[in-house]
C-alpha cells in the first residue's frame, strides 16, 4: 500500500526557508570583514614606508652640492647648506701674514688640481686660525666659475667617527672640498682619533683626491698632555704607546703655528677693524681704550681686538655691516 505524500503546510514551508537562509546569513560578517582587514594592512604598509623615509637621509644630488659654497655635515648622512658663512675678510686678519700666505698657496694648488697637504693650524686661542680657513676659502672662490668653486664642509669634533662616511659621499662628486674641523682635540680614552688617522693616511682607500682636510687646535699634537703622560706611565712599552698617539698630528703635512701677538700687532688689528667699518676715534684715545680692554681680558689676540671693536661700535652707534 503506497504512502501518500505529506502536505506542506505554510508554517512548515516558513521553517524550511529559515533553515536555508541561515548559512547565507553567517557568511555576511566574513565578507564585510575582508575590506577592513585589507585597509589595516594598507595602513600598516604606509606607516612602514613613511618611517623608512623619515629615517633615511635624502641622497645629495650634484645640484644640491652646487646650491651653496659651504655645508655642515651631520652624522646621519645629511649635508646642510650654509647660505651665509660667518667669517672675517682676509684683509682684516693682521699679524698672521706668513701663515696666511702659506695656507692660501696650499689651498690654491689644491683648487687647481695640483698636489697639496692637509693642514693643521695650531697655537694660541683667538689668533684667527678658523677665521683664516674661512677667509682663504672665500677669497679663492671670488674669481672662480660656479663649477670650479671650492666647497667648505664643516664636521664637528664629536662627529669625527662618521668621517669615513663623509669621505665616501664626497668621493663620488665632481667638486673639490675642504673638510674643516674647528678646535680638534682628544681627551681621556677617546679612540675616535683612529678614524681620522685612517682617512688622513694609512687606510686602504685613504683621502679622496678631491678632498683636503684643514683642522684647528690649541694643541700641537691634538692630545692633552695628561693623556700622553698617561700612556707613557701605564704602557708596557711607553715609547710605542706615545708614538701611536703623536703620529696623528704627523699625518698633517702642513703645520702652521699661531702665537700670541705683540702689543703693536694687537693695536694694528684694532685700527684695521675701525678703519674698515668707519669707526672714528682719536688715535691716542683709541689706543688707550684698546689696551685697557685687553688688560681687563688678560689677553691680546685677534678675538679680543674684534670684541673691543664691537663694544666701541655699539657705544658710538656704528653698525658693523658684513661684507
Amino acid at each position: 500500500m503506497s504512502k501518500k505524500p505529506r502536505k506542506t503546510t505554510p508554517r512548515a514551508a516558513s521553517r524550511a526557508a529559515q533553515r536555508i537562509s541561515k548559512p547565507a546569513a553567517t557568511k555576511r560578517p566574513a565578507t564585510a570583514a575582508r575590506p577592513r582587514a585589507d585597509k589595516r594592512i594598507a595602513d600598516a604598509l604606509e606607516a612602514i614606508v613613511s618611517h623608512l623615509s623619515a629615517t633615511s637621509p635624502p641622497p645629495d644630488a650634484a645640484s644640491s652640492l652646487g646650491s651653496a659654497d659651504a655645508f655642515v655635515w651631520h652624522p646621519n648622512g645629511r649635508l646642510a647648506p650654509v647660505p651665509r658663512v660667518s667669517r672675517v675678510a682676509l684683509g682684516l686678519l693682521k699679524g698672521i701674514d706668513r701663515m696666511r700666505d702659506i695656507l692660501i698657496e696650499n689651498t690654491e694648488r689644491f683648487a687647481n688640481g695640483l698636489p697639496a697637504n692637509n693642514a693643521l693650524l695650531w697655537g694660541a686661542r683667538g689668533m684667527g686660525k678658523s677665521s683664516l680657513v674661512k677667509a682663504a676659502h672665500a677669497d679663492l672662490n671670488t674669481s672662480r666659475k660656479p663649477a670650479e668653486r671650492l666647497k667648505l664642509i664643516e664636521i664637528h669634533r664629536e662627529d669625527i667617527e662618521s668621517l669615513p662616511a663623509l669621505m665616501d659621499r664626497l668621493r663620488r662628486s665632481d667638486f673639490r672640498f675642504i673638510v674643516f674641523c674647528d678646535d680638534l682635540s682628544f681627551d681621556g680614552n677617546d679612540a675616535s682619533y683612529k678614524s681620522l688617522k685612517a682617512v688622513l693616511e694609512g687606510g686602504i682607500e685613504g683621502r679622496p683626491d678631491n678632498v683636503i682636510l684643514y683642522a684647528t687646535s690649541n694643541r700641537r699634537h691634538l692630545l692633552a698632555r695628561e693623556m700622553i703622560e698617561n700612556e707613557r706611565s701605564t704602557a708596557i712599552n711607553p715609547g710605542e704607546a706615545v708614538e701611536e698617539k703623536v703620529s696623528l698630528s704627523d699625518r698633517f703635512g702642513l703645520w702652521l703655528g699661531f702665537h700670541r701677538c705683540s702689543q703693536d700687532e694687537y693695536l694694528a688689528m684694532v685700527k684695521g677693524y675701525c678703519g674698515h667699518f668707519g669707526i672714528k676715534l682719536a688715535e691716542a684715545e683709541l689706543e688707550r681704550e684698546a689696551l685697557e680692554w685687553s688688560t681687563t681680558r688678560g689677553s691680546r689676540s685677534g678675538r679680543v681686538a674684534w670684541q673691543f671693536t664691537q663694544e666701541l661700535a655699539g657705544r658710538l652707534g656704528v653698525r658693523l655691516k658684513p661684507d
